[in-house]
């Protein structure tokens, strides 16, 4: 069975996004979430696909 990017209901902080990507590669929520805040104090370009993957994620069965 193919394994979807989907939004994660148990590991959600704001809309599930970083949690839907960490349980899609397998890797701790926190790693993403600091690698989201990384991009975001780099030029705020993590808030912008933050807001684009929210409204483009389905969210997890």
């Amino acid at each position: 069975m193919e394994k979807r990017l989907c939004r994660s209901r148990q590991n959600r902080q704001l809309a599930g996004v970083c949690g839907g990507i960490a349980e899609h590669l397998g890797w701790d929520p926190t790693l993403v979430r600091v690698a989201w805040i990384v991009f975001v104090l780099l030029g705020g370009s993590g808030i912008l696909a933050y807001l684009i993957l929210w409204l483009v994620m389905p969210e997890s069965p």
